[in-house]
C-alpha cells in the first residue's frame, strides 16, 4: 500500500473530502433495493419486452445468478477502496487516469442526463396519470400521458424533486428513502392481495367500467387490446421457452436489475464499508429479495389479468407510443399494473391510497439518478480533473451543489430532445445501460487484476483471505460477471438478431455515445495539459489513494 507523505496530501484539493459517512449499511440496503427498482424499472421495461420470445421469468432468475457475481465483485473493491467516487477512484488507480476518467465520467455523469427523461417517463406513467384519472380530470391525466410536453415537465419535475433530495444530504436522504420503503412494501403488500383474491373475469368487468369511467375509453376494451396486441407482436411468454431465446431476453430485462452496486460510489460516506461481508449482503440480499418479489408479482399478473391480456396491452401501448401505428390503443394509458389492479375495487378512495402508495417507489428511487453521480464528479474535481470549486461542499448538508448543477442543467437539455424526438433520441433507451454496463467491465476488469497489480494493498484488505482454488475471489467473480457483460455488449453493439435497436445499425445511438466518451477524453487531455501547465503533476495524485 502506498504510504502518504505530508507533501503527496496536498496534490489533492484539501486534505480531507468534508464528506461525512452518514449512511449505516441498511441505508446502503435499501438504496441498492430502490436502485433495482420492481415497479419502476421493472413495470416499465418489462412492458417493453413485449415482442421478445424468452420465457421472462427464467429470464429474471438467470441474470440474477450472474448479477450475484457483480455484487461480489462491487463488495470486495468497495472493502478494499472505500472512498466517495467508487468506479472512478478504482479504475483510475488500477487501470490508470485516461482510462478510468473517461469510462466513469462517461459511465456516471454524461449518461445520466439520458436517465432523466426516463425518470419523467415514469413518474407520469406511474403517478401523474393515474392520480389524475382516478381524481376525474381525465384531460390533464392524458395530456401527461400522451404528449411530448407532458413528458417534457414531468423531467423538469424530477429535476426539481432530485434537487431537493440530494441537497438535503446524504441523512436526512436516508431518513426520506426509509419512509418510501416501507410506504413501498405496503403499496406493493395492497396491490399482491387484490390480485390474490381477484380473478380474470372480474378484473375483465372492472376494466370495461374504470377505462371508460376515468380515460374515456369506449367499446370492448379487453377485446380490443388482445387484437391490437396481437397486431403489434406481442408474445413474450412468462415460464417456458428455449433456452436461447431466454438468454436473448436478458440484455433487455438489465436495464431492471443490474444495479445492485448503483451506490458502490457512496461507500466513501457509509460506516462499516471495509466489511465485505455486510457489502455483500446490503447489494445481494436488495437483489435476490427484488428477484423473488418480480416472480410473484409476474405469477400473480398472470392469474388475474392472464399473461396474455398484460403482454397484448404492453404491446398495444408501446406499438402506439413509439409510432408504429397510427391507431390509438383501446385502453388509452400506459397498463400500469397497479392501476389495474385497483380497478378490482370500485372505491375512488381505496384506489387514491393504493396508487399513492406505490408510488412511493418512484420517490424513494428518485435521488438515486443523481446522487451517485454527484460523488463521481466530486471525486474528479477533488483529483484536480475539474474545477476546484465542483469539490466544494456545503458544510451543513456536506452536498457538493456544483457537481449536482452539472447534473441538472444538462439533463434538461437532453430531456427536451428526448420528449420531443428530435434526432430519433427515443430510441436511445437501452443506450442508457450500455454505457454504464462498459463502466461496470472497467471495473470488472481492474477487480481481476488488483490481487496482481496492487499486491500490497490487495493482502492488507480484509479481502485477501477469500480464495476459490488458490485464486483470489474478486478475480474469480470478476471473470464471470466479465464474461456476461461482454455477452451484453455484444448483444447490443452488434445487435445480429436485432432486437435492441441502440447497435451498430442506429446511426443515432453511435453518435450520441461516441460524443460522450469523446467530451470525456477531451476533459481529461484539457485539464491535464492546464494541471501541468500550473505545475500540478497529475501522475503522483493518481499513485495515491484519495483521502477521506
Amino acid at each position: 500500500m502506498t504510504v502518504r507523505s505530508e507533501s503527496a496530501a496536498t496534490l489533492f484539493v484539501r486534505k480531507a473530502t468534508g464528506l461525512v459517512r452518514a449512511w449505516s449499511v441498511f441505508d446502503a440496503f435499501i438504496y441498492a433495493f430502490f436502485s433495482v427498482n420492481l415497479v419502476t424499472l421493472g413495470l416499465y421495461i418489462i412492458s417493453q419486452m413485449y415482442y421478445l420470445e424468452g420465457a421472462l421469468i427464467p429470464a429474471i432468475l438467470i441474470s440474477t445468478f450472474f448479477i450475484i457475481f457483480e455484487c461480489i465483485v462491487y463488495a470486495g473493491l468497495i472493502a478494499v477502496m472505500p472512498r466517495a467516487g467508487g468506479d472512478y477512484v478504482w479504475q483510475t488507480r488500477i487501470l490508470g487516469p485516461g482510462i478510468g476518467f473517461v469510462l466513469a465520467v462517461t459511465g456516471w455523469w454524461f449518461i445520466l442526463w439520458l436517465w432523466v427523461p426516463l425518470y419523467g417517463d415514469m413518474l407520469r406513467q406511474m403517478f401523474f396519470t393515474p392520480v389524475l384519472g382516478i381524481l376525474g380530470a381525465r384531460d390533464l391525466a392524458l395530456w401527461f400521458i400522451q404528449t411530448p410536453e407532458g413528458l417534457f415537465l414531468s423531467s423538469i419535475i424530477v429535476c426539481a424533486v432530485v434537487t431537493v433530495y440530494v441537497g438535503m444530504g446524504m441523512r436526512r436522504y436516508a431518513r426520506l428513502q426509509k419512509i418510501a420503503f416501507f410506504i413501498s412494501m405496503i403499496g406493493l403488500g395492497l396491490v399482491f392481495l387484490l390480485l390474490l383474491f381477484g380473478n380474470s373475469d372480474a378484473f375483465r368487468a372492472s376494466l370495461e367500467r374504470e377505462a371508460a369511467s376515468m380515460f374515456g375509453a369506449s367499446g370492448d376494451v379487453f377485446n380490443g387490446t388482445l387484437k391490437a396486441g396481437e397486431e403489434a407482436g406481442a408474445v413474450l411468454p412468462l415460464m417456458s421457452s428455449p433456452l436461447w431465446p431466454i438468454f436473448l431476453a436478458i440484455p433487455y430485462l438489465v436495464f431492471f436489475n443490474l444495479w445492485p452496486n448503483w451506490g458502490a460510489t457512496l461507500y466513501g460516506e457509509v460506516r462499516g464499508a471495509s466489511d465485505f461481508k455486510r457489502n455483500f449482503y446490503s447489494m445481494a440480499g436488495a437483489l435476490v429479495v427484488t428477484a423473488i418479489l418480480a416472480v410473484i408479482f409476474m405469477l400473480l399478473i398472470a392469474k388475474t389479468f392472464t399473461w396474455d391480456f398484460f403482454v397484448k396491452a404492453n404491446g398495444a401501448w408501446w406499438n402506439y407510443a413509439w409510432g408504429y401505428t397510427d391507431a390509438p390503443p383501446p385502453l388509452p394509458v400506459w397498463p400500469y399494473p397497479a392501476l389495474l389492479a385497483s380497478f378490482l375495487v370500485s372505491n375512488r378512495l381505496v384506489q387514491l391510497i393504493v396508487v399513492l402508495a406505490m408510488s412511493a417507489w418512484w420517490f424513494g428511487w428518485s435521488g438515486t439518478v443523481f446522487l451517485s453521480s454527484t460523488r463521481v464528479i466530486f471525486a474528479a474535481a477533488f483529483d484536480r480533473l475539474l474545477p476546484e470549486k465542483v469539490a466544494e461542499v456545503d458544510p451543513r448538508t456536506g452536498t457538493p451543489f456544483v457537481a449536482l448543477m452539472l447534473m441538472v442543467i444538462p439533463s434538461l437539455v437532453v430531456s427536451a430532445l428526448f420528449a420531443w424526438n428530435i434526432g430519433n433520441f427515443q430510441t436511445l433507451t437501452l443506450c442508457a445501460t450500455l454505457v454504464i454496463a462498459v463502466t461496470y467491465l472497467g471495473s470488472t476488469i481492474a477487480a481481476i487484476v488488483l490481487p496482481y497489480r496492487k499486491p500490497d494493498l490487495y493482502e492488507a484488505s480484509p479481502i485477501a483471505k477469500y480464495k476459490v482454488a488458490g485464486i483470489p475471489l474478486i478475480t474469480v467473480a470478476g471473470v464471470i460477471f466479465g464474461a456476461f457483460l461482454v455477452f451484453l455488449l455484444y448483444e447490443w453493439f452488434i445487435d445480429p438478431n436485432q432486437l435492441y435497436g441502440i447497435g451498430l445499425s442506429n446511426t443515432s445511438s453511435v453518435i450520441f455515445m461516441g460524443f460522450l466518451y469523446l467530451l470525456a477524453l477531451v476533459i481529461y487531455v484539457g485539464f491535464r495539459t492546464y494541471r501541468k501547465r500550473q505545475g500540478i503533476p497529475v501522475e503522483k495524485i493518481y499513485a495515491e489513494i484519495p483521502v477521506e
